[in-house]
């Protein structure tokens, strides 16, 4: 998991990730790579469009599609938005970073494309800052003033618009706000982010104003793996495991809607915001939360209230956090997930979980691991057992029948410790199966031991039984003496465990799919076989283990009586494929469309 980006903090959390069923995560930075690129300017009465993606400084400025040379007006605004903003750009070994916020790195990488030496305005000093608040949605630097020797101070604002929608303007948005508002989102466009302006006065402090739109990309994970981990494919994989992708943000529901839609996310469900969740109680958010995709301009508060709905359904869910106030829900998740990059302390502290990216693609990841996990525990389990049945099945019949002993205290104890050990240690490391992340989510309620793999086990342990206890009875009667016919069986009992390794690499897949796609099971298996061969044939060996040389017809019987035990694994595994067992194992396609409460 931590090759995938995903450190476990408490190891239980392995399992309850293969259960989960909804990842409720957050927008910037998880679901988008956190680098706004502006897309859109406004200035004097004219619209430009931006080219180019991310932090690197290439691009045209397009006016009604033809590429046009940046004019005077937009140059100004562009020095404007550079000299209120903090953020530096520099390139490194992959790719083009930028230190401070990224809302302003997009204001200054705008500037560089349109060949604004960053470096000259950089001399310009500043004599007095206002901090941007959410009070006043704005960063300034104050009205211009004369300092000494009759210098004139210019004075630079941005601002944002908290209260705008596409089409229209709140009441609460100024008229100054309302224009460069309209024309930046005049035509449609990507997931637009927040609409902001900048403005710089002049002597007489009149006010030149413009106004952006800037665009937060859907994340791309790194080529770490051929997985199909990237944004869309990831929410796309995630419903095709029956996982529901919920996204939490406290960003405007526009910006949030289309970031959802350009995702893929938004499917089936709804956009809700924070005063639609203060309008419910919690019976009705308990009925309405399976069809919400999408929940906007939420506190923490409602991040928690959310949860808790979610888990009132039934379902399993994993919850993203950054914030300190984002404890409270990452505790009361049944994963609560931080961001190793972005996160505080608290929150990688109450969380199960921390992503050493911040990716989405992530989260899917550590849920097809949990649940690789999960099945080889499974494996490792069914196996054992079902050895164990068959070498107590086996003693049990022969004492049962009035037999002697078919194996002696040394043979059992080589087949406990070497034949069933290192083929068991290699089933916990399992290659996962071609359909793990095409089942539906498996309750935490169900335990390891259903009906189906109860089935496949004792049918295994069983026909060991039968098989071996046969033998000795056939050899016994044909007038083979008693050490020959427990090596015989010793042998046998050898050869079938090893094939049940195959056999056990799955509960509802036939052996024959992918055999040697384990190269841990196939080296164990060559090992043991050769290690059974020193015992047949090297006569210190024959002495410990009671065993003598076979002849040719003596291992066609083994291994024609081991074979035997394929056939009827395949025919439980097919029967359990069909659900004559109940469903707690079959593989059936998960619906694409939000769950029902």
């Amino acid at each position: 998991m931590a090759r995938r980006h995903a450190l476990i903090r408490r190891l239980p959390a392995v399992e309850t990730l293969g259960c989960t069923s909804v990842i409720c995560s957050d927008k910037t930075g998880t679901l988008t790579r956190d680098e706004m690129t502006v897309r859109r300017v406004w200035v004097a009465g004219r619209t430009w469009d931006v080219e180019g993606s991310g932090y690197e400084p290439a691009g045209r400025f397009l006016v009604d599609g033809v590429a046009t040379a940046p004019t005077p007006e937009l140059e100004q605004f562009l020095q404007a938005a550079i000299l209120a903003s903090d953020a530096q750009l520099r390139e490194g070994d992959n790719g083009w970073l930028v230190t401070g916020d990224p809302t302003e790195a997009a204001l200054v990488v705008a500037a560089l494309k349109a060949g604004i030496d960053r470096e000259a305005l950089n001399a310009v000093p500043r004599i007095q800052e206002i901090p941007f608040t959410s009070g006043n949605k704005a960063h300034d630097h104050p009205p211009p003033n004369r300092g000494r020797n009759g210098c004139v101070h210019q004075a630079h604002r941005k601002w944002s618009f908290p209260t705008a929608e596409r089409g229209s303007v709140r009441t609460g948005t100024s008229a100054r706000q309302r224009r460069p508002l309209r024309n930046c989102w005049a035509s449609p466009g990507p997931s637009l982010k927040t609409r902001s302006g900048a403005c710089g006065l002049d002597e007489a402090g009149r006010r030149a104003q413009h106004g952006t739109t800037r665009h937060d990309p859907p994340r791309a994970r790194r080529h770490d793996r051929p997985a199909p981990t990237r944004g869309p494919r990831a929410i796309a994989l995630c419903e095709r495991a029956g996982i529901r992708p919920v996204m939490i943000t406290g960003d405007h529901p526009l910006t949030a809607e289309a970031v959802a839609r350009e995702l893929g996310l938004l499917r089936h469900g709804r956009v809700a915001v924070g005063a639609d969740l203060d309008a419910m109680d919690d019976d009705r958010l308990n009925r309405e939360v399976g069809g919400i995709d999408v929940y906007a301009r939420v506190s923490p508060a409602h991040k928690l209230r959310v949860v808790t709905a979610l888990q009132a359904g039934h379902h399993i869910v994993a919850m993203t956090g950054d914030g300190v106030n984002d404890a409270p829900a990452l505790k009361k998740a049944d994963i609560g997930v931080a961001m190793g990059l972005t996160g505080t302390d608290v929150t990688k502290e109450a969380a199960d979980m921390t992503l050493t990216d911040d990716n989405f693609a992530s989260i899917v990841a550590a849920v097809e691991e949990g649940r690789g996990v999960f099945d080889n525990v499974k494996k490792y389990l069914m196996y054992l057992l079902s050895s164990n049945i068959g070498e107590i099945g086996l003693m049990v019949g022969a004492v049962l029948a009035g037999l002697p002993l078919p194996l002696t205290a040394v043979q059992i104890l080589y087949v406990n410790l070497a034949t069933d050990g290192l083929p068991a240690l290699a089933l916990a490391v399992d290659p996962a199966e071609p359909d793990l992340m095409s089942r539906r989510p498996r309750s935490g309620r169900t335990g390891i031991f259903t009906r189906p793999v109860v089935t496949l086990m004792a049918a295994g342990g069983a026909w060991s039984t039968i098989m071996n206890l046969g033998l000795f009875v056939w050899l016994l009667n044909t007038g083979r003496s008693l050490q020959q016919a427990m090596a015989m069986v010793f042998v046998t009992l050898v050869l079938i465990e090893l094939l049940k390794a195959y056999n056990f690499r799955s509960d509802r897949h036939s052996a024959f799919t992918r055999p040697l796609a384990n190269k841990w099971l196939n080296l164990a298996v060559f090992w043991e076989a050769a290690l059974l061969a020193a015992m047949i044939y090297v006569p210190p060996l024959q002495q410990a283990l009671g065993t003598f040389p076979l002849s040719v017809t003596d291992w066609a019987t083994a291994i024609g009586l081991a074979l035997t035990v394929t056939p009827v694994l395949e025919l439980v595994k097919w029967m359990v494929r069909r659900g004559w067992f109940g469903e707690g194992a079959a593989a059936s396609p998960v619906p694409v469309g939000p769950r029902s409460n």
